[in-house]
């Protein structure tokens, strides 16, 4: 092959790649033309929903994390099982734990009468996060959209430890989230979101001292109560803030996976900082939010927008 020939064959491989680069890219403006009410359709029913049931901004929030971690943002945690096929609902980490899913369904049905056939469910579920956080009076962020659905879900990968649990060592957790392209710094921040929201007493591991307060609402035998239910965050569970760091340098973690992050490691420093600024605070889980929501999208040609978010559009 000739010179000519060989900057040629380099020419268009580096096309090719960056065409294959750029389909991948989510894109803020997405839909502000294919659907340009999606936005304040989305809106309006995680302000019912939430307005309905204050924890629910918190179920929405915990549903994104879990379907972005299990093989990326695609939806797949949305698809219900049926008599032949296994989703990822009954995995481990979400069996009687994740929930909100009629309320996505909700958005989706009313989002599909102003646009049908146009917006994916892994992009309600993103939008419906964000809106979720910033009606609790947590930070705002740009959501990048673009994502499509995936036709299937895996029940085996839900189960394979990708999602940490709430025994997770500090190292642990990081090692989890880095394989997500997730820093440190990062998994401290998302971390945060347990400022709303509320735990079954089955998870809970906490400081012995701060265990003793909490015996009326988490009783010590076992089963004795283990789906009664624990704020995250003992001060202002309600509102997205920078209290649950607080409670961490206090020893007033609930979860052993939050208080294992200000326990004389290398989370400490940050979790201080995040303590005295919550502005900080703010922008970091932004910003990590943002990252979470860029885990392996299919774009392009890859997936389908379903018409039901519990169901692939082949079983429709």
């Amino acid at each position: 092959m000739g010179a000519h020939s060989c900057l040629l064959a380099v020419a268009l491989l580096l096309v090719v790649a960056f065409a294959g680069k750029s389909s991948a890219q989510l894109s803020t403006n997405f839909y502000s033309k294919s659907c340009p009410k999606l936005l304040t359709t989305v809106r309006s029913a995680v302000k019912s929903a939430v307005s309905r049931e204050r924890r629910m901004a918190a179920s929405l929030l915990r549903l994104h994390f879990h379907d972005c971690f299990v093989n990326g943002c695609d939806g797949s945690i949305l698809l219900d099982d049926t008599p032949t096929f296994t989703g990822e609902q009954t995995a481990r980490p979400n069996n009687r734990s994740v929930r909100g899913f009629e309320v996505i369904d909700d958005i989706k049905s009313k989002v599909e009468k102003v646009c049908p056939g146009i917006v994916s469910c892994a992009d309600i579920l993103a939008i419906a996060a964000r809106d979720s956080t910033v009606l609790v009076k947590g930070p705002n962020w740009k959501v990048r959209l673009g994502r499509r659905d995936s036709k299937t879900a895996s029940l085996a990968a839900a189960n394979s430890g990708v999602i940490p649990p709430p025994t997770a060592t500090l190292n642990e957790l990081i090692t989890r989230f880095q394989a997500r392209g997730l820093s440190a710094k990062d998994m401290v921040a998302l971390s945060g979101s347990h400022t709303i929201g509320q735990a079954r007493c089955v998870t809970t591991n906490i400081n012995s001292n701060f265990a003793r307060t909490r015996q009326e609402r988490c009783p010590s035998a076992a089963n004795s109560g283990d789906d009664r239910l624990a704020p995250l965050d003992v001060k202002t569970a309600a509102f997205f803030d920078n209290k649950y760091y607080k409670n961490l340098v206090k020893q007033k973690g609930l979860l052993h996976s939050d208080q294992i992050l200000f326990d004389g490691g290398s989370a400490d420093s940050l979790v201080r900082s995040y303590s005295k600024n919550p502005k900080a605070f703010a922008a970091d889980f932004a910003a990590a939010m943002i990252k979470m929501g860029n885990i392996d999208p299919l774009t392009g040609s890859q997936g389908e927008i379903r018409k039901k978010c519990g169901r692939p559009n082949s079983s429709s």
